[in-house]
């Protein structure tokens, strides 16, 4: 009897190698795709996922820093977010559905979901600032609402701890933090620095998982320390706010300059602004007076014409000038004094402020050596402080002049001034005739300058400038106590269409101690309202007091009547006010 056959293992058999046959053809297939993959279409298939998920983010350094000379912040940078949108996101993930979130959002934004709306509504749109510079608090909340295609973005912000006190001279910046003004324009490339670059990996969301690598170092902003005393800045924007308010004159300059260096120490305008507050940012507020406004400077003109006088050689210490009967006629036209003084020594000259003598000096001058002196002390060119907008002023040129307008130059019209100007030539003559640059970055070293003018002659000028400030002179109330100081008055009519208005500019000019003049100080007051409007009367009273204060800060030691030394018991000695003082 035949056995019949294992059908049963025969299938399994034929079964069993129609499996590993199609294992073998499906691991093949792998095989051959991951090879495909890897070796065959890598480059491109990176290139994709790359283009999907590699971006290169731009690193901001954080901007340097703008100190006074002793190191007290006037512009730092702090760190904000901005919250931005990418609008695309926003559709994909039907983020507008989530109405409560945006409806908070929308309220600390001040502004309603109607407008955000409007603003997210095209997808091609991959980035649209909400707010920029908002506090930490803010960014956290915004950040607990979780609103998808709503994210945060690191800047910083720049601030000005000072306020309105310096913010002329300082300036401030956009809100891209680029320099509009003041020293933040002028070295905003020093004080940004450069952004650098970096290769890294982000998520769907935009969240960096990976720095792949560095493709241009930052290099950070430096910091700048300026010439500025932000005490004495203080007290000078202090004094001639007050000033400006008490006489509602449209506006108001104080600059000191330090004369053994040429540093300016303050540079204060009235009205100003808070730089902190971007809603106060109007030209007239913003606008540096004390460098871009040129002003007719009056009779602070004169020592200068007192001191081309004795340089040319057409006037000594012993010169006498006549101005009986109070006027004199140059041409078709005639100076007057106030008063009827006769004979008049350069000294009374300077301190009644005659018209005539100081015209009748320039006219022996000579036009060259009256524009010369001019030149000399900086009129007619910029100063080089680096500030944009600064005024050359206004020195004319012309071939001929007559008598009249050398005349009318020599009490200060038909030229014009800015008040930088004004106080550097003031320091000239402080310094013995040393024309050292103006500067508003602190100095390690005092330049040495140059000569202009006879050290002998200046000190003459300056001893007459003292009896300006006497009780005969145009200036007492710009006495300092303890202190001798010279200085000139200056009150000139504005130009208007046609001759001059009923409007005034007071100025005032000076130095102290004269014994070892350390400070240059020019006031100037703009079209001041009411009865008091002279030099004498509301300029020189700032003068006084920013001096006063700004010298002793400096402890620069006493050289006048109105202090003595007194001695204690252990030997040592105060400063005492005296009397008379």
């Amino acid at each position: 009897m035949k056995r019949k056959p294992k059908l049963g293992n025969l299938y399994i058999r034929w079964r069993f190698i129609v499996v590993i046959i199609s294992v073998a053809l499906v691991f093949s297939a792998l095989v051959g795709r991951v090879a495909y993959i890897q070796v065959v279409n890598a480059k491109q298939l990176i290139s994709q996922g790359n283009k999907r998920s590699v971006r290169v983010e731009t690193t901001r350094e954080q901007r340097g820093m703008i100190t006074d000379r002793h190191g007290s912040e006037l512009a730092i940078s702090v760190p904000v977010q901005a919250i931005w949108a990418d609008p695309l996101r926003i559709q994909q993930h039907h983020s507008f559905d989530k109405r409560r979130q945006w409806q908070a959002l929308a309220k600390v934004l001040h502004t309603n979901v109607k407008d955000l709306e409007s603003r997210l509504d095209n997808p091609k749109r991959r980035f649209v600032y909400l707010r920029r510079q908002v506090s930490s608090s803010l960014a956290d909340y915004v950040s607990k609402l979780d609103i998808p295609g709503v994210y945060l973005k690191p800047e910083s912000r720049r601030f000005y701890p000072t306020g309105e006190i310096s913010a002329h001279l300082v300036g401030f910046v956009n809100i891209d933090d680029h320099g509009q003004e003041g020293i933040e324009r002028s070295y905003d490339k020093w004080l940004s620095g450069k952004p650098g670059e970096r290769l890294v990996r982000q998520d769907r969301l935009g969240r960096t998982i990976e720095d792949l690598s560095v493709i241009k170092q930052q290099q950070p902003g430096h910091s700048i320390e300026l010439s500025l005393d932000q005490r004495i800045q203080t007290l000078a924007y202090r004094e001639l706010k007050r000033e400006v308010e008490a006489t509602k004159a449209t506006s108001g300059s104080v600059v000191v300059i330090d004369i053994r260096t040429g540093e300016v120490l303050a540079m204060a305008n009235s009205p100003s602004f808070n730089p902190n507050d971007r809603s106060q940012l109007q030209s007239y507020r913003y606008r540096n007076r004390a460098v871009t406004d040129a002003y007719e400077p009056g009779s602070t003109m004169k020592p200068f014409i007192m001191l081309t006088a004795l340089e040319k050689g057409v006037a000594n210490k012993d010169t006498i000038i006549n101005n009986r009967p109070g006027y004199i006629r140059i041409g078709h036209h005639i100076v007057r004094d106030d008063e009827v003084l006769g004979p008049m020594s350069l000294t009374t000259i300077l301190e009644k402020s005659s018209n005539i003598g100081a015209a009748t000096l320039a006219i022996r001058s000579g036009i060259n050596s009256v524009m010369q002196t001019f030149y000399k002390v900086g009129f007619g060119n910029v100063l080089g402080t680096g500030l944009d907008g600064e005024s050359t002023g206004i020195v004319p040129q012309r071939r001929h002049w007559s008598d009249f307008e050398l005349a009318t130059m020599a009490f200060g019209y038909g030229l014009t001034v800015t008040p930088l100007q004004l106080a550097h030539a003031y320091s000239i003559l402080g310094s013995g005739g040393i024309d050292r640059p103006v500067s508003l970055l602190k100095l390690n070293k005092a330049p040495k300058g140059h000569r202009v003018f006879d050290r002998k002659h200046t000190e003459m000028v300056l001893k007459m400038l003292q009896s300006v400030v006497s009780d005969q002179g145009t200036a007492p109330k710009a006495r300092v106590a303890g202190y001798q100081v010279a200085g000139k008055t200056g009150t000139s009519r504005k130009a208007d269409a046609g001759g001059y208005s009923d409007n005034y500019v007071a100025l005032f000019a000076g130095v102290a101690p004269v014994s070892n003049p350390r400070l240059a100080i020019a006031v100037v007051i703009n079209n001041p309202k009411g009865d008091r409007y002279y030099g004498g009367q509301i300029a020189a009273p700032v003068f006084s007091k920013v001096m006063s204060g700004s010298l002793q800060y400096l402890n620069v030691p006493p050289d006048g009547q109105g202090i003595r030394l007194v001695s204690l018991d252990d030997g040592s000695t105060i400063q005492d006010k005296d009397d008379e003082g």
